[in-house]
């Protein structure tokens, strides 16, 4: 595992990253002005475009919905990606080698260099196995397609392929291509054995597993011969690229639907992923030989902004995640299992079940595509799913048969993380078991009380990524127009006002207070901490949001983006101090005030009096000054 990412390969990958490209390839962007793009927000659903991106500040910010960052911030948002896996993503596209550190020590193993090396050798094994499906041999997989109803063209939408019977085609093949036993060991893409390195997939149909960026990370292949002696389904093992626990097959075909429906549904299998989006369900993943997990509950839920606040409440972030399962055992345990996630989630939860147990392949198959998005219809409140799960294990028609189904299900309804339902959900419990309300309600709240004092794991509030964000400074204030002015152009043209003389003097005389709005004197402060605005680099707006830190960024991002109302390049540094001096006059006739009102209180000859006197003297001759031509 790689240590942290040298600070200066950060910054290049930000310089060489072209923002107004990599937002281009999700965003139709336009022109809006000198040095402006806008386009449509891909992060909310609105009409008229309020998403905008200021190439030369590397910034950009939607006055939509608030959010705002820089390129690798985009790439972390849009593909649901951690910040380090973002860096490297674009570092790849950027050209720029990284360099890894862990506090002063050397560098580690697992750099982006080997990661290339190993996305492509997927790259080249995922074409091997896709044109070995159209071979003589591969019919047994191409018939297994047929039977379920995919044809070639569902095939090749989904990457499917055949790894050929025998030994070594895939790991000669690679070879050819110049990897090394080293390097394929490394890939999971063969095994070790007495006689040296051999293909890990062999008759059998393949899919290949892809990172929300498309980038194929693994395989999953299905056993297809009876004399296979294998699993029925055999998985890439845990590799530098593929941790099972953080992928979901199909994600990357997913993923712009997630985030337009804010809804994610998670099935159990390769087929069923493509069952569901042949039927127009395109928001369907399953998770790859494990059960859907902590990390996974992580990605989608960065996936579908299901963020919020210490106030936020369940179901208000708008977001949904549906579970589909097989009816059987197996089925109603992962269910259990996903309600000791659900705690994780602000989103709602639903579990959607066929009555005959058929899963998604299965029923596409049997009713075509409105049988699937029928059974995604059918779904039901998680919660509800596992108290009826737990019901079914007792006997009703007996005392003790209820009694020990209350105290099975009374935990459940306790759990449920919307509170304004549990009181609905106890009453339901009741007439479900056949009781009287009471009883059962004080057994749900006994039970509450119970998991608070155990404190299970899986029963934490939801985290909290954020603080409330400050209150938004007003735009229709003149004062707060000229602030928010004066600091864009501290972030778009640092140099020109700086090396403007009049630019240059302010700037010695400004300072927090100068300020009024209280996010912006917190933003010059983290401009004064970057550095000197003279010497300001291609990064520096983004050096300023991250000395700001988090809760300043989104308005650093604000201020960087707006378009400045200035179109002459050759007079910009000019401007741009007459719009610091404006900011700088407002401060000082806020301070004579101030003064004005001390001196009155003080008296005139007290010594109080006269030192304010003085004071004002002063300021007035620097406003003075300031406002002569």
């Amino acid at each position: 595992m790689a240590g942290t990412i040298n600070r200066e390969d950060i910054a290049a990958v930000r310089e060489r990253a072209p923002i107004e490209d990599i937002v281009g390839q999700h965003v139709a962007l336009k022109s809006a002005g000198v040095g402006s793009l806008k386009g449509l927000c891909p992060f909310h659903d609105e009409r008229s475009p309020s998403f905008n991106v200021r190439p030369a500040a590397g910034r950009w910010h939607c006055f939509g919905c608030g959010e705002g960052g820089d390129v690798i911030e985009f790439v972390m948002r849009m593909d649901g990606l951690p910040f380090a896996e973002a860096v490297e993503y674009l570092a790849e596209r950027a050209g720029v080698t990284l360099r890894y550190e862990q506090g002063a020590g050397p560098r580690r193993e697992g750099t982006a260099g080997q990661r290339k090396r190993l996305l492509e050798a997927h790259r080249v094994a995922a074409a091997f196995f896709e044109d070995q499906l159209l071979s003589a041999e591969a019919r047994i997989g191409r018939d297994f397609l047929r039977e379920r109803g995919f044809d070639s063209a569902a095939a090749a939408q989904f990457g499917v392929g055949y790894a050929p019977q025998g030994w070594s085609h895939l790991t000669e093949h690679l070879q050819g291509k110049g990897f090394t036993q080293e390097e394929l060991r490394t890939s999971g893409l063969v095994s070790d054995g007495s006689r040296g390195i051999y293909d890990r997939f062999r008759g059998r149909l393949v899919w290949p597993i892809r990172d929300v960026t498309g980038e194929v990370i693994g395989f999953g292949a299905r056993r297809l011969y009876e004399d296979d002696q294998g699993p029925k389904y055999l998985n890439t093992p845990e590799t530098p690229l593929y941790k099972k626990a953080q992928v979901l097959y199909g994600l990357d075909l997913a993923k712009g639907a997630i985030r337009a429906e804010r809804t994610t549904v998670v099935v159990e299998g390769y087929t069923d992923v493509m069952a569901c989006h042949l039927a127009g369900i395109t928001n369907a993943v399953a998770t790859c030989g494990t059960a859907f997990g902590t990390d996974h509950v992580k990605v989608v839920r960065r996936l579908m902004g299901d963020m919020g606040g210490p106030q936020t409440k369940v179901g208000e972030t708008g977001a949904k995640v549906v579970f589909t399962f097989d009816g059987d055992e197996a089925g109603q345990n992962a269910a259990l299992k996903s309600f000791q996630l659900d705690q994780q989630f602000l989103a709602q939860t639903f579990v959607a079940v066929d009555p005959e147990g058929k899963d998604p392949c299965d029923l596409r198959m049997a009713g075509g595509d409105q049988a699937v998005a029928a059974l995604l219809e059918r779904r039901i409140p998680l919660f509800e799913f596992v108290i009826r799960t737990a019901l079914a294990a007792y006997d009703l028609e007996t005392p003790e048969g209820r009694v020990g189904a209350l105290r099975a299900a009374a935990p459940v309804v306790a759990g449920i993380k919307d509170r304004a339902l549990q009181p609905e959900y106890g009453r339901r419990l009741a007439g479900w078991l056949g009781m009287e309300v009471g009883p059962v309600v004080r057994a749900v709240s006994d039970a509450g009380r119970a998991r608070s004092s155990e404190a299970p794991s899986f029963t934490g509030s939801v985290p909290v990524h954020m603080p409330d964000a400050p209150s938004r400074p007003n735009p229709r204030d003149p004062v707060v127009r000229a602030e928010a002015l004066s600091l864009g152009v501290l972030l778009q043209a640092p140099r020109e006002a700086a090396n403007d003389p009049l630019g240059a003097v302010v700037l010695g005389e400004l300072s927090p207070a100068s300020y009024s709005v209280p996010q912006y004197r917190a933003v010059l402060e983290a401009i004064l901490a970057t550095g000197d605005p003279a010497q300001a680099g291609p990064d520096w707006a983004n050096d300023v949001a991250d000395t700001a830190g988090e809760m300043l960024a989104s308005i650093v991002s604000e201020l960087a983006v707006t378009t400045l109302p200035h179109d002459k390049p050759e007079n910009l540094g000019h401007w741009a101090g007459t719009v610091l001096a404006r900011v700088h006059d407002l401060s000082l006739t806020r301070r004579i005030a101030e003064v004005r009102g001390r001196m009155q209180r003080a008296g005139a000859g007290t010594p109080e009096g006269q030192e304010a006197f003085a004071e004002l003297v002063r300021l007035e001759t620097a406003r003075r000054a300031l406002r002569e031509p």
